[in-house]
């Protein structure tokens, strides 16, 4: 008995050591990109303008305004909704996986993504942008039309016993589908129009607000405490769905809850982002293959990896042909399929069935 207990104990050591180290990791990647732009400020500086804004203490005033202003206004907002998007997109991805048994599974196989460019487009073409506080009422719209998405998605699946089979169905064919509504909506708008809805959906963190970020933290953290009381459910799925209900899940309704907050999560950054895909696949895949299948480390070690592809790839988009910027959601589809293409061919061939 001594010795499994001995064995366990090393086991979550050796799994918090991957979480522990992979933060600071995180951590050093934030200062390094707070550091690069157009203004360059040295990461020692960046640590400096970080401290003395949490502690306001004088023995921090070396640093310049100027610097000061460029880091907190400008730059940290932005790598600051990259950490949590990323995590939020990833911890997203790595629940529906878990509960559909299904490692293709993402937060935009169920129409997400498509249904939210669909409601921002709805905005743009309705003027809505550009009266007062115009950005959020973009965002409003976007959000809404992901939760109608979802909505059908589940009501559907309800009606056949919420299988997973049929989620992801239900979910291919509102992807098409309001994929067609974006398609027609920039068939009619004018060409200041159309510009505006091709930009959001490629996806950006170019006008991220210290508020964006408040509001998705304060997502994760009131649905986080439910993902972790399901992770013991996504551990016995990993043995199949009749292992999980022998020993007393309710599949169905965990299922239907972890899909509602996988939606609620997703919706919450894309609304402000635009469209982001590939977190949400990738991330979880890379985390899987680091710590394992324990849904108790492997949906914060998620998050982390999620933050950290999101602000890696938003770091390479500002700076490789700087002052010009490429979409985050562009240099993550490069970065992500050679990843994914990579985890695929070093897995067994039975991974992906």
């Amino acid at each position: 008995m001594n010795e499994l207990r001995t064995t366990y104990r090393t086991l979550v050591r050796k799994q918090l050591s991957k979480i522990g180290m992979t933060f600071l990791l995180l951590l050093l990647l934030i200062a390094f990109a707070g550091s690069l732009g157009v203004k360059n400020v040295s990461i020692l500086q960046v640590f400096y303008i970080i401290l003395d804004y949490l502690v306001s203490d004088e023995i921090f005033a070396k640093v310049s305004e100027l610097d000061r202003r460029i880091l907190l206004y400008l730059r940290l907002p932005r790598i600051a909704l990259g950490v949590v998007g990323g995590a939020t997109l990833a911890i997203a991805g790595v629940v529906m996986q878990g509960i559909m048994r299904n490692p293709l599974v993402s937060p935009f196989t169920i129409g997400i993504s498509p249904a939210a460019g669909f409601g921002a487009a709805i905005a743009v073409l309705l003027g809505l942008d550009l009266i007062t506080g115009g950005s959020y009422w973009v965002v409003l719209c976007a959000f809404s039309s992901a939760l109608i998405c979802a909505t059908m998605v589940l009501t559907i699946s309800v009606f056949r016993g919420a299988q997973s089979t049929t989620l992801i169905l239900a979910g291919i064919a509102l992807t098409y589908f309001f994929g067609a509504l974006i398609n027609t909506t920039q068939f009619i708008a004018t060409e200041e129009q159309l510009t505006v809805i091709v930009h959001w959906t490629f996806g950006s963190l170019n006008e991220s607000k210290w508020e964006e970020v408040v509001i998705i933290l304060m997502m994760l953290a009131g649905t986080l405490p439910i993902l972790f009381r399901y992770a013991w459910c996504y551990n016995a799925l990993n043995q199949g769905e009749e292992i999980a209900t022998s020993l007393g899940y309710g599949i169905k309704s965990i299922r239907i809850a972890t899909i509602v907050i996988a939606v609620l999560l997703t919706a919450s950054v894309v609304s402000f982002t635009g469209v982001i895909g590939f977190v949400g696949l990738v991330a979880p895949h890379i985390a899987r293959f680091i710590i394992g299948n324990d849904h108790r480390y492997l949906i914060p070690f998620a998050g982390i990896i999620g933050a950290l592809l999101l602000v890696a790839s938003d770091t390479i988009g500002r700076t490789l042909f700087s002052p010009a910027i490429i979409p985050v959601g562009i240099v993550v589809a490069y970065i992500g399929v050679p990843m994914f293409v990579h985890l695929i061919i070093s897995k067994k061939q039975d991974y992906f069935s």
